[in-house]
């Protein structure tokens, strides 16, 4: 085991990866905005409640630095906070939702990644794992959704810069592209964006391939890894 970090552990698959790594030993950072669930979420082991919007600069540095502090290093970082905004089509996405949407799902994601590149490289033993959340639609786009496509395509191609970068220093990066675990944010999305209610899976699944990823040795990595629900329209979507 060692020490993992994880954004938007406040709820959906951040939690479920969050809760499941300490019930299995780690050490965990739990990031979000709502402080008083993270409190209860860290209390279920060695873990670690801070408040962070990631899409501020300052509160992922002090963030960081506060990980750094308690639990000396980082060997882990779960890439996963994210928004999805109103669905709606590409002539009716309002400029005010689509700097939300960039800004934590593109731009909190960079800050979150720097941060923990630059920890894993300085620190002794040297290395560490990068886990982004991609979603299938960094592969396929749903229906009124642009904004959070083009924010999870361009995550593909940061893992795979992650990944570049980080080879001299024993830095491995990979992605999970998740589709239609339950949680809060699927539910969430509205109606319109689909024609018939899809297909789900526990998010129970999620975590437990997160954890997979999270638990090689720095000799393998999982590039890219995708885990859908089984009957959901992907393969032949749309």
């Amino acid at each position: 085991m060692g020490v993992m970090v994880v954004t938007g552990a406040s709820a959906g698959i951040g939690r479920a990866v969050a809760e499941m790594a300490l019930a299995q030993g780690w050490q965990v950072a739990c990031l979000a905005r709502r402080l008083e669930v993270l409190h209860d979420i860290a209390a279920k082991g060695d873990g670690l409640a801070i408040a962070c919007d990631v899409s501020e600069e300052g509160a992922v540095s002090e963030a960081f630095a506060q990980i750094v502090a308690r639990f000396g290093r980082i060997d882990v970082m779960f890439n996963n906070a994210g928004m999805f905004p109103p669905a709606a089509l590409p002539d009716e996405v309002t400029l005010l939702d689509w700097q939300a949407c960039i800004d934590v799902n593109l731009t909190g994601m960079f800050l979150c990644a720097r941060a923990a590149f630059a920890q894993m490289r300085g620190q002794d033993p040297q290395g560490g794992r990068i886990i982004n959340n991609g979603s299938i639609s960094s592969q396929v786009p749903r229906a009124k959704s642009l904004a959070y496509t083009v924010s999870k395509h361009a995550v593909n191609g940061m893992t795979k810069q992650l990944a570049l970068d980080g080879r001299d220093f024993r830095i491995a990066c990979g992605q999970i592209d998740i589709g239609n675990a339950r949680t809060g944010l699927l539910a969430g999305i509205d109606k319109a964006a689909t024609k018939t209610a899809e297909p789900t899976m526990d998010v129970a699944n999620v975590a437990r391939s997160v954890l997979h990823m999270a638990s090689l040795p720095l000799e393998a990595n999982v590039l890219n890894m995708t885990v859908m629900a089984s009957a959901m329209p992907f393969v032949g979507r749309g």
